[in-house]
């Protein structure tokens, strides 16, 4: 029996690389797409020293709607799961119709394709920040979706819409080989890097996320770790947020993936929390990382950030029962393998300077 070939669109980048590595250890043919716009080639790189294959690539842009069509003329794919999206809430914030513009757009082009070669399983990276300011915690599937805080919370819920209204049009409309089923994972807070640390989060620039942000203090290359507001309504005053192995993540995919392509769905949409049910505030994470690193970080508080949620963390059961899947490694292994990875990433830059000398 043939494998089944997955495209992975922003597959270059920190989740997507994950995601190709645990897909291909899986059994499945693996294409990747990016336009580096969010990373460089490292990560990639890095995915195919851990896997040893070679993996087709397509450098393309998916708000080009010609390339995506005839990206799917190319292959035969029977499933997509697409990451091709910008993901900073507070540049979304500063930048909304750039947000708007490529999240939406690159989205609608793979939905389009997907509808004209054949129909498609359709696995989208959604997020937490759907569920706004919730009022009731943890989230579960059927909390209700409140305003988002940021355009890119926006994005994700009308491309959650999107997909939902697609699937159902077609499944009215065509033949069961020609539908379109598909599947959201809302996940809260990827941190941490492959355990071979050949791979991890490689932001452009000032970092946007906690952790890269954490580890680039701790070796040098940010003078100061800001902490964004310490006056939220929590034990210590900082944000709570779920935060979740990247590598428990990326396993979470291939278990929608495999649900999707097995005919195990029991609705031709579905939605999935992707988190580990364990809320942890910034302030407890730093002095996590200090602890289990055996450094001292150099932080300060700051002002609140525009877009932050006081506090949000995730039910899992039905991911647990449903995907037969549950988060399984602990924060301090995640932290200790983000420091591993940002060490590795000082030691290619100090080879690549050597060999400029």
């Amino acid at each position: 029996m043939a494998k089944n070939t997955v495209l992975v669109s922003g597959g270059a980048g920190y989740i997507g690389s994950h995601v190709t590595v645990e897909l291909i250890e899986a059994g499945y043919n693996v294409v990747v797409a990016d336009n580096f716009s969010n990373c460089d080639a490292t990560c990639f790189e890095g995915v195919k020293k851990i896997t040893g294959k070679k993996i087709p690539f397509v450098e393309m842009d998916f708000c080009d709607a010609e390339a995506v069509n005839d990206l799917f003329a190319k292959y035969k794919i029977d499933a997509v799961i697409h990451f091709a999206a910008f993901k900073a809430v507070g540049e979304s914030v500063e930048k909304p119709v750039l947000y708007y513009k490529n999240n939406l757009c690159s989205f609608l082009n793979v939905l389009d394709a997907a509808s004209h070669h054949g129909g498609c399983n359709v696995l989208f990276s959604s997020s937490a920040t759907v569920y706004g300011e919730a009022e009731n915690l943890p989230v579960t599937e059927k909390t209700p979706r409140l305003p988002a805080t940021s355009p890119y919370g926006n994005t994700k819920q009308i491309c959650e819409d999107i997909l939902r209204d697609t699937v159902k049009a077609t499944n009215v409309n065509r033949s069961p080989e020609w539908a379109i089923k598909g599947i959201a994972l809302r996940y809260f807070n990827p941190i941490g890097a492959h355990p071979s640390a050949l791979i991890g989060e490689l932001p452009r620039g000032v970092p946007n996320n906690l952790v890269p942000f954490i580890t680039q203090t701790a070796i040098g290359k940010r003078e100061c770790l800001s902490i964004f507001g310490n006056d939220y309504p929590t034990a210590d005053g900082t944000c709570l947020r779920d935060y979740i192995d990247v590598v428990d993540l990326a396993k979470a995919h291939v278990a929608a993936v495999a649900r999707m392509l097995e005919g195990r769905m029991e609705e031709d949409y579905e939605i999935f929390n992707i988190g580990t049910g364990r809320p942890v505030s910034v302030y407890e994470l730093v002095s996590a990382f200090e602890k289990v690193n055996g450094l001292k970080l150099n932080y300060k508080y700051a002002p609140r950030r525009a877009g932050d949620v006081v506090a949000i963390w995730a039910d899992t059961a039905l991911a647990n029962e449903k995907l037969g899947w549950k988060a399984e490694r602990s924060v301090e292994d995640t932290l200790a393998s983000a420091w591993a990875w940002e060490k590795h990433i000082a030691e290619m830059e100090a080879v690549k300077a050597s060999s400029e000398e």
